[in-house]
């Protein structure tokens, strides 16, 4: 028993050495801080606000200028032509090809709707693919939803259906986000690596199988087998 309280008491010292030294690392770079900042003459505290100050006014104007090209919310284009022009001036852009008759457009648009007010830095756009015939074709746009991911005026991936966010209607909004940020087509502060699937609450109970059919070029729903 004598040698077990014993290795106990190293174990405790061990530890509260540990702490302590983690401490004083803290400390001392605390304290190295402060000692800059006092040895800091007028001139250069000053110089050190205005940089700050110029940083703050730098990402207003960013927010400003995003908000004017019509950033910050989920917006339908009426035409083909609009595209080329919202796409051309905005770095970072997502656009959902719909169809009315097709209820995951829907479900899309929810998700969306929530993502384009909390990432300003992209553009959310929707187009009805039925009145966008020659983008369908050149995008190669066959399966509906299908979100183009636009990065400086190229299209650089797709989210066809909802293969990639689990393969279900339950998916969260997270989920979206998270695939959004493997394209690089928002600033995502998650961990890529960890896909959020695990957080939808009926996920395998419903789900559902996706119909990709590209017949003949046509587009299909991918929740319906007829069109």
């Amino acid at each position: 028993k004598m040698a077990a309280d014993t290795s106990v008491d190293i174990l405790q010292k061990v530890l509260e050495n540990e702490i302590l030294q983690s401490t004083k690392v803290v400390e001392e770079h605390l304290d190295a801080e402060i000692q800059k900042l006092d040895q800091m003459d007028e001139d250069e505290l000053e110089r050190l606000k205005q940089r700050r100050l110029e940083a703050l006014r730098k990402s207003q104007q960013q927010k400003q200028e995003w908000l004017s090209k019509g950033h910050g919310e989920y917006r339908e284009i009426p035409s083909e032509r609009d595209f080329f022009q919202e796409v051309k001036e905005s770095k970072n852009v997502v656009c959902h090809f719909y169809r009315d008759t097709t209820f995951r457009c829907q479900i899309m648009d929810k998700h969306l709707t929530v993502l384009a007010k909390k990432h300003i830095e992209t553009k959310f756009l929707k187009l009805n693919a039925e009145k966008s015939p020659f983008l369908c074709e050149r995008l190669r746009i066959k399966v509906i939803p299908t979100l183009a991911l636009i990065k400086d005026g190229k299209t650089q991936d797709y989210v066809v259906g909802f293969t990639d966010l689990g393969n279900t209607d339950d998916f969260t909004t997270e989920t979206l986000e998270w695939r959004l940020g493997c394209a690089d087509v928002i600033n995502y502060s998650g961990n890529l690596m960890d896909p959020p699937f695990q957080s939808q609450k009926k996920y395998g109970t419903s789900f559902t199988k996706l119909d990709k059919k590209t017949i003949r070029g046509k587009i299909y729903d991918s929740d319906s087998d007829d069109d």
